[in-house]
């Protein structure tokens, strides 16, 4: 007989099937309703026009996009439980890992993005693939120096995937032209296809503990698929940079202090730019605290048996896939229009889009915080993950609307210190007795940058495009 999480990821993968085909019928009839205004035949794009550009781009980071998201998802299920029940350190040795990591990425964050900016993007998601594997290797070594080499390593390589790989997609982007509407299409894909690899990653990880019944063999199998990654960004991609990138002019100041400095001088003289980087600081946040204490959390609720965390993981991504086809299906659906003009711009939508996304996240943790039940705890995380699928297309689409090129891997880390600091602080205090209160601080945090959003972004929606013109002046 089926366990209780199997016939949730049963029911969660058969209502993802249902509303990937609510999704495809809402683009398809947007599509004929574009074709039909525009006065155009519906006939195939020439080999060489946009479209073919479009497909091409999409294929080449889609493909390296799910490589590298399946090998760091293939460690997501048993980052905890490998250091918690196998290397069988106390909760404070596993604290002080993950804050290591997240320190790590803190320091590093600002330097990663004015790199990848100044030495190419394509170079620094190749230097990616090498540190992640040197992380899985570390991780190998039950010895607490090794593990904690590890972890900075980690943090440096978060660093990188949340930076220059979306600001390699950004910069081709411009480069060929593309409108705002093909890039919304891309980066919602990209979330689809997280969620797909995301979930093999779940049940592959799950196998693979019962096969070797150690929680190290993930990270076996992510080695590899990051070595493959490497592979396969080396023969596909096309360097890009930065203003003033691939030039010697960084030989003088190794650390980019000036670059630092004018990003810094953009974002503070920027209320929209501000508040972005309060929203990733809040969720991103809370979703890094979430990794750490979904695992204690449920098995707190679920008396003494061992929790399937394979299939828990899967359920969580599923739920994140759901969010992503929501969030295809809303765009395409409210996509102004010549029949309907009086709908929202793209930037008041994704600014709208935003705002919900932080505040159900802020109730879907209240509910956690708030029930004792097990299957509750376990649909909010699944809540919680949906908005994770949501969010990541919204905000990629705001900073690829709000940020200018030249600067854009440089503000994109930058917004990663503070995160990082939120993270540290949060992990510091947050093991055991204070888990609760540090879930309730993620909940509230989540709530203000709902307000926030939608006070500033959506007031603001009108003046997007000469802010842009101005920071690239």
């Amino acid at each position: 007989m089926l366990s209780f999480y199997e016939l949730q990821l049963i029911y969660l993968v058969a209502f993802c099937l249902l509303f990937l085909l609510v999704e495809r019928h809402i683009s398809r009839r947007k599509k004929e309703v574009v074709t039909l205004q525009n006065g155009e035949l519906a006939a195939p794009v020439p080999s060489g026009g946009t479209g073919s550009v479009l497909a091409k781009l999409t294929r080449q980071y889609l493909t390296v996009y799910g490589i590298v998201m399946g090998a760091d998802w293939l460690q997501g299920p048993y980052v905890y439980s490998l250091y918690k029940e196998q290397y069988a350190f106390p909760e404070r040795l596993v604290a002080l890992l993950f804050v290591t990591g997240f320190m790590s990425a803190g320091l590093v964050a600002p330097l990663v993005g004015v790199w990848a900016d100044q030495h190419g993007r394509r170079r620094l998601c190749l230097t990616f693939c090498i540190t992640y594997t040197l992380t899985c290797v570390c991780i190998l070594f039950p010895y607490f120096p090794i593990l904690m080499l590890g972890r900075v390593l980690g943090g440096i390589s978060t660093s990188i995937l949340y930076s220059a790989f979306e600001s390699w997609l950004m910069s081709s982007a411009t480069s060929l032209v593309l409108p705002n509407s093909d890039l919304s299409s891309i980066m919602g894909r990209a979330t689809l296809v997280n969620g797909f690899v995301a979930t093999g990653a779940g049940v592959l990880s799950n196998q693979l503990v019962s096969i070797t019944d150690s929680f190290a063999s993930p990270f076996v199998a992510s080695g590899i698929v990051l070595l493959l990654g490497w592979v396969v960004i080396k023969g596909t991609w096309t360097e890009n940079y930065g203003s003033g990138g691939g030039t010697t002019t960084g030989g003088s100041d190794p650390f980019q202090f000036r670059r630092l400095g004018q990003s810094w001088k953009i974002v503070r003289n920027d209320p929209q730019l501000l508040v972005i980087g309060l929203t990733q600081t809040c969720f991103e946040g809370s979703m890094y605290l979430f990794v750490f204490n979904w695992v204690p959390f449920l098995q707190e609720a679920s008396a003494d048996r061992v929790l399937p965390l394979g299939y828990i993981f899967s359920s969580f991504m599923i739920s994140m896939m759901v969010g992503s086809l929501f969030y295809t299906s809303v765009v395409s659906y409210y996509t102004p229009s010549d029949a309907a003009p009086d709908r929202d711009s793209p930037l008041v939508l994704h600014a709208k889009l935003s705002s919900l996304v932080c505040a159900t996240s802020a109730l879907a943790l209240a509910v956690s915080i708030s029930s004792q039940a097990e299957h509750v705890r376990f649909w909010a995380f699944c809540t919680f993950e949906a908005c994770v699928g949501l969010y990541y297309p919204v905000q990629g689409m705001l900073r690829g609307t709000l940020v200018s090129n030249e600067h854009r891997a440089t503000l994109s880390s930058l917004f990663r210190v503070p995160l990082n600091v939120f993270v540290v602080v949060s992990l510091l205090t947050g093991v055991s007795s204070a888990r609760y209160m540090v879930l309730t601080a993620s909940s509230l945090m989540l709530m203000l940058s709902a307000i926030t959003t939608g006070a500033t972004l959506v007031d603001h929606a009108s003046e997007p495009v000469q802010l842009q013109t101005d920071r690239e002046a």
